[in-house]
Order: structure tokens, then sequence, then C-alpha cells
């Protein structure tokens, strides 16, 4: 059997790949940049035959070649959906979370609503065949299996029912079984590349989850990526209005958290807006010195789940150069954490789950002044992870379970390094205090 095992990860800007070893450590990397297509706040997709087709297998080329490879999993963001041919081949846009043609069904902008928007939107297009998420379509291209594992699948609800497709909802969208993919429980392999096993597939944010390091009540997983995710650990199931509750990779915790547009998607654009200064240039604006900004520059999801917000820059005086409106959008996606801490502290305090720690994962952990504010603003001790590529780091050890070498999730803990640990600034925390309760008044509704 294979030495090493591959985790493949199609984000919203590159596909991520890596392949380890037992131990959990990277011993080939890629990243295979592909277009984000979002020229207006309505549209957000991809080129599906580029990102999901063939960006997935330029990553697997690049990785899995020199190794002796056991096992190939692939985790992508969710909700997406393109439109295939006959032949599994996208002859669509892939759409993806927070497009407009997911709005306007079901309850308000969630997961949920989106997919069955997402398949009126292409059902009809030319030579479409079926439909497909970004999993089933990258497992195609593998192994030549439209399928996906059921966590995928139960992002797709309410069409899927966690049994099965639900026949009523598959009747009004003129759709039949075998024009969506196959499932299959768990980590069970669909089929295999040239005798290396390939499992159903996994969401980018579960596979963060088995590698991250956050394992106990208290802990706070931040995902820093073009979607900005925070999870709060608890022990006991809560929900909050708002927010979303999920079963944690964890036995016996709960995440309480969200998903947000103020990550790397909000980021980025300032970065561009600013010139890209320095980060030891922004670290150095003072605590007190610096505007506020609202981040939604496509709307919003936790908790408002509003389409239609924008960014705003408030409080610019006129000695903030652009080092000070890039620290300011740093704040801003920490602000965006300790707002849904905020919304889910009093279930926590009373579960004995009072935050104590970050545990902050992602390629964003590679800014140093992100990482900064998200301490300074929280006031919490932030340990960095190690790799940025935590999905697709997740999803390789996913790939020693389809494999047969490992048994359950718990062993994926042993995979989870600390690069270091960023602790809050005394006089940065304070002045952020009074920055976010502007924050916090400037985006009531």
């Amino acid at each position: 059997m294979g030495s090493v095992t591959v985790g493949i990860d199609i984000g919203t800007t590159s596909v991520k790949a890596v392949a380890a070893d037992a131990a959990g450590t990277i011993v080939s990397r890629a990243r295979i940049p592909h277009e984000l297509r979002a020229p207006d706040p309505d549209t957000f997709e991809h080129d599906a035959n580029a990102a999901w087709v063939e960006g997935v297998l330029a990553a697997w080329d690049a990785v899995g070649r020199h190794h002796d490879v056991a096992g190939i999993t692939v985790s992508a963001m969710v909700p997406s959906l393109c439109g295939v041919d006959a032949h599994g081949q996208p002859v669509t846009p892939g759409l993806l979370y927070g497009d407009s043609r997911g709005r306007g069904v079901g309850a308000g902008d969630t997961v949920e609503g989106e997919i069955i928007g997402f398949a009126r939107a292409l059902r009809d297009l030319p030579g479409v065949e079926a439909l497909w998420p970004a999993q089933a379509v990258a497992n195609h291209a593998l192994c030549g299996v439209g399928a996906i594992d059921t966590s995928t699948a139960m992002t797709m609800a309410p069409l899927f029912t966690g049994t099965g497709w639900d026949p009523s909802l598959m009747a009004s969208l003129g759709l039949s079984a075998d024009q969506l993919p196959a499932f299959v429980p768990g980590t069970d392999p669909i089929g295999d590349r040239d005798g290396i096993a390939v499992s159903g597939g996994t969401i980018d944010a579960l596979a963060e989850q088995t590698v991250a390091g956050a394992t106990r009540p208290g802990d706070v997983m931040v995902i820093c990526g073009t979607t900005l995710i925070p999870w709060a650990l608890t022990t006991e199931w809560t929900e909050i209005d708002g927010l979303w509750t999920i079963p944690f990779s964890v036995p016996g915790l709960i995440a309480v958290g969200g998903a947000s547009n103020a990550g790397g998607l909000f980021i980025d654009h300032v970065r561009r807006l600013t010139g890209d200064p320095d980060q030891s240039s922004v670290l150095e604006v003072g605590p007190g010195d610096r505007p506020i900004w609202l981040p939604y520059i496509r709307g919003e999801r936790t908790p408002f789940h509003d389409p239609t917000r924008r960014a705003q820059l408030l409080h610019v005086g006129v000695d903030h150069g652009p080092e000070a409106v890039l620290a300011a959008a740093y704040d801003a996606a920490a602000f965006v954490v300790r707002h849904h801490l905020d919304l889910a502290r009093p279930a926590l305090d009373d579960a004995g789950s009072a935050p104590t720690r970050i545990v902050a994962t992602g390629g964003g952990t590679q800014s140093v002044a992100w990482m900064q504010a998200l301490a300074d603003v929280t006031a919490l001790p932030v340990d960095v992870a190690a790799q940025p590529e935590g999905a697709a780091l997740g999803a390789a050890f996913t790939s020693r379970l389809t494999a047969g070498i490992e048994q359950d999730h718990t062993a994926g803990r042993a995979w989870s390094r600390t690069s270091h640990r960023v602790e809050p600034r005394p006089d940065h925390v304070d002045a952020a205090d009074t920055r976010y309760a502007h924050f916090r008044e400037a985006i009531e509704p």
C-alpha cells in the first residue's frame, strides 16, 4: 500500500493539493490558481472545467506523480453546482455560494435555498444532462465516477433528505435521480485512479476541522480563507438566531458559528485598493489611529443573511494613509469573529465553554497583521496552524480512512501543528474595544 495520501482542495480562488506521510508531514504541495468570476455583487462563479477539472488534474499531477500514493480525496467549498453533459464534462459555469441565482428559494439565503435556485438556473441550459457539485465533477475527472460523500450531499438539502434525493423536489425541478450525483456513506471509496482509492470527497470546512487542533470546549476555530468561518466549540447543542450549529469532528463537541464574506474576499479587495502596504508597516499603525470598515462588499452571510449590504469606511481622517486603511480591514475581519462570539456567548457561558483561545487556519494565517488583529480585537491568544493548506491536509487524512489505513477521524488530531502563538497587545485591546462598539452600532439593522 502507498506510503502517502493526497488531499486536493477546490477553493474559491485556487486548487491546493498536498501529499502527506503517515505523521501528517507534507512531502509535496501545489497551488493552481483559477479565476473567480465576480464582476458584480450578483455573480459568483467558476469556469467549472478550468477550476474543477483542469485545476484538479494539474494539482494531482504536481503532488502525486513522485510518490507511492494510497488514496485521494477532494474537498471543496459549498454549495456549488454546474451542469454536465452525458460524459460528465461541465457545460455551464460552476455556481458558488452567494450567487444571486440561488436567492429567493427556501428559508432566506441559506445553503438550503441556494441549491434549489442553482438547479432551476442550470437545468434547462444547452447540453445539460445532469447537475453536479464541484466534488462530483472533480471525482469524475480523477476516476470516471461522478459521486459524492454524504456530508457533501447534506449541503444539497432539502434536495437531499439524509437518505436520498427527495422525489417531490426532483419532480418539481423536472429531474430524475440519475441526473444528480451518486453518493456513498462517509469515507467509502467511489472508484480508483490507477489502483489508488478515490473517496467520495468532503467539505472544506470539515476537512479543516480534522487537522486544525481545535479539540476542547472554549476553543474557537477560525478559518481565514476567502470565506471567514468562525466556530466556537461547546458541549451542548444550542441554536442562535442568525448562526449555524453543527456537530464538530471531535466526538462530544458542537460548533456554533457561521460563514462571512469578511475574509480574504474582502481583505484582498482592500489590499488592492491600498496598494498592499508591507505587513510590518501595517503592524506599526497606532492602536487608535485607524478608521472603521463595515466589510460587506457583496452582502453578508451569517448572522445577517443579507445580500444587499455593502461596505462602508467610517471615521476616516486626513491622517489615515493606506496602512491605516488596511489595518482597519484586518480589524473588521476580527470584529466579525467577535460579533459571532458575542451572539453565542450567553449559551457558551451557560455550557462552561467560554472562549479561551483561537485556533487559526487557512491561507490568511500567512498575514501577520491579520493574526495580530484577531488577537487584539478578541483579546484572545491565537494559535496559528503551521500549514495554511488545512483543507487539503484534512482531505489527505480522509484519504487514509478511505484506503483503510485509519479507522476514524480522531487520529487526525495528531496531524495538527501550531506554528506560533500571537498574544493580544494590551494597549491595542483597549482601543479595539472602542472601535468595536462603533462597529456594532453601525451594523445593526
